[in-house]
């Protein structure tokens, strides 16, 4: 049965997820020299550490909110749409690296 403090749980779960997203998403596009690179390390970089914190936190710690998601649905929400949401709001809402003015390194 669905409770509110496992919808709660869940919500936040997917926040973190969402969080995580944008901030290894901003990580390589401060790293990656290239145009394309963020998005290809990105696209198959993420997807794996989401996996593996969805693993963490829906089996170990069992925070699903009662609901059973089969595998696809489970993929789609867990990792699918926090991937989605963190690459967005990082590409569109943060400014880019090169906007930004650094000192010279010595």
């Amino acid at each position: 049965m669905v409770s509110v403090v496992g919808l709660v749980a869940f919500g936040v779960v997917l926040l973190v997820h969402t969080l995580l997203a944008a901030v290894t998403t901003r990580f390589f596009r401060l790293r990656l020299e290239t145009q394309w690179g963020y998005v290809v390390y990105s696209f198959l970089a993420i997807p794996v550490v989401l996996l593996a914190t969805s693993l963490v936190f829906f089996g170990v710690l069992g925070i699903d909110g009662g609901l059973d998601l089969r595998p696809p649905a489970f993929l789609g929400v867990a990792v699918g749409l926090p991937l989605a949401l963190g690459f967005t709001i990082d590409t569109l809402y943060v400014p880019a690296p090169e906007e930004y003015d650094l000192p010279e390194r010595t």
